[in-house]
C-alpha cells in the first residue's frame, strides 16, 4: 500500500512539474481580466489590517461584497489588504480602482504562471513571486503570490488561504512588535522573509529525500530508484528556476531605485539576499548528490547486468564440451570408436557429468557462478 502511495505522489509531482503556461489568454487585448492558472480559481474574499504604532491603533476586517469596498475609509497609518482568492473579478476590479493600479498590473495578478519579477509603476512598486510547497500527496506545488508596495499601503493577493502569513498577522496584532512601528515596507520584507523560508522547508525535505535514496541504492538498487532520481531532479531545477529570479528581485529592492525602502529595512533585506544565496547554493549541491546518485544507480545496475551475463556464459561454457560431445556421438557413421561397445552409453554420459563437474567447480572458485 505504501509502495502504491509512493508512485502516485511520484507522478502528480511530474504532472506539477510539466505544467507549461496555459495559452488561454491568446487573442485578447492587453489588459483583459481573465483568469489563468493550473486549477480553479477559488473565490475571493479580502482581509485588511490597519495598524498604526500605538498600542490602539488596529483593525482588522473581512469582505466578500465589492460595494463594501468601494466605500469603506481607512483610519489608521498603514493598511495591508490581502486578497484570498482570484475567483472575484468584480472584487479584484475594486481594488484596482481604489488603489489605481495599472492594467496590465491587474493582468500580471491574473496569470499565475509569472515567474518572479518586479516592475516600477507610478506611486508603487508591483512584486511576483512564488510559495512552494508539498501536497498531502507528496507533490511538490506553487502558487503566484503577488506583492505591492505603496505609500502607506500593501497588497498581496494569493491564489488560495494557505496559512503562510499566520504568524505576521498575529505578530500585527501585538503592540510592542517590531512590525508595528515600521511601516509597510517592513511588513512587505517579512512576506518576502516568509515565502523564503518555504523554500528552506521544500529543500529540506528533498534533501531527505535523495539522502533515503542514496541509501536504497546502494543496498539493492532497481529500475525504480532511476525514476526517482529523475523526479528529484526535476524538483531541484523547478526550485531554481524560482530561486534565481527572486534572488534578482531583492537584489533590485536592495538598490532602492524606488525609494519605498528605508535604511534599517534594507538591512534586514540584504539578510534575505543571503538566504537566497544560500538557498541556491543547497540546490546546486543537492543537485550534484542527485546526479552521483543516478551516475551510482546506472553503475551498478551495469555491474549487476554483468554479473548476470557472466553467469550465463559460465553456464553455456559448461555444457559446451558436453555439446560437443553429444554432437559427435550423435552422427550416423558406421564405424566410429566404441560404437558398439556395450558399455559405451555409460561411459559417454559418466565423461560428459565429470567435464561438466570439474567446469562447475572451476567457475565456482573464480566467482563465476
Amino acid at each position: 500500500m505504501a509502495r502504491r502511495r509512493r508512485n502516485t505522489s511520484r507522478s502528480n509531482a511530474t504532472r506539477e512539474l510539466k505544467a507549461f503556461p496555459t495559452a488561454a489568454k491568446a487573442g485578447l487585448a492587453p489588459g483583459t481580466l481573465k483568469y489563468v492558472g493550473r486549477r480553479e480559481a477559488e473565490e475571493s474574499y479580502a482581509t485588511l489590517i490597519e495598524y498604526g504604532p500605538q498600542a490602539g491603533d488596529y483593525q482588522e476586517t473581512r469582505f466578500t461584497d465589492p460595494e463594501l469596498g468601494r466605500q469603506y475609509q481607512p483610519r489608521f497609518e498603514t493598511l495591508w489588504l490581502n486578497l484570498h482568492g482570484l475567483g472575484n473579478l468584480d472584487l479584484l476590479t475594486v481594488v484596482g480602482e481604489r488603489f489605481r493600479l495599472h492594467p496590465l498590473v491587474m493582468e500580471d495578478i491574473l496569470n499565475t504562471e509569472h515567474r518572479p519579477k518586479i516592475d516600477a509603476y507610478p506611486g508603487y512598486v508591483f512584486i511576483t513571486t512564488r510559495l512552494v510547497f508539498f501536497a498531502e500527496d507528496g507533490a511538490l506545488c506553487s502558487e503566484q503570490v503577488s506583492l505591492i508596495l505603496g505609500t502607506r499601503f500593501v497588497l498581496t493577493f494569493q491564489e488560495k488561504p494557505t496559512g503562510t502569513f499566520s504568524a505576521i498577522r498575529e505578530a500585527l496584532k501585538k503592540s510592542e512588535s517590531q512590525v508595528r512601528k515600521l511601516g509597510g515596507d517592513y511588513l512587505v520584507y517579512l512576506l518576502l522573509d516568509k515565502l523564503v523560508d518555504r523554500y528552506y522547508t521544500v529543500l529540506e525535505q528533498i534533501g531527505e529525500q535523495v539522502e533515503n535514496l542514496e541509501d536504497e541504492i546502494v543496498s539493492a538498487p532497481s529500475s525504480g530508484h532511476f525514476l526517482q532520481v529523475q523526479e528529484s531532479r526535476r524538483m531541484l531545477q523547478y526550485l531554481k528556476r524560482g530561486l534565481w529570479p527572486l534572488r534578482e528581485v531583492v537584489n533590485t529592492l536592495l538598490r532602492n531605485e524606488s525609494g519605498f525602502f528605508d535604511g534599517e529595512t534594507l538591512l534586514y533585506l540584504r539578510d534575505v539576499y543571503d538566504h537566497l544565496v544560500q538557498l541556491i547554493e543547497s540546490a546546486e549541491a543537492l543537485r550534484e548528490i542527485v546526479t552521483a546518485a543516478q551516475e551510482t544507480c546506472l553503475s551498478l545496475q551495469s555491474q549487476h547486468m554483468n554479473i548476470q551475463m557472466r553467469r550465463l556464459t559460465a553456464l553455456t561454457a559448461v555444457f559446451m564440451p558436453l555439446s560437443l560431445i553429444a554432437g559427435i556421438y550423435g552422427m550416423n557413421f558406421e564405424f566410429m570408436p566404441e560404437l558398439h561397445w556395450p558399455m559405451g552409453y555409460y561411459a559417454v554420459l559418466g565423461g560428459m557429468g565429470v567435464i561438466g563437474l570439474v567446469l562447475g567447480w572451476i567457475f565456482w572458485r573464480r566467482k563465476w557462478l
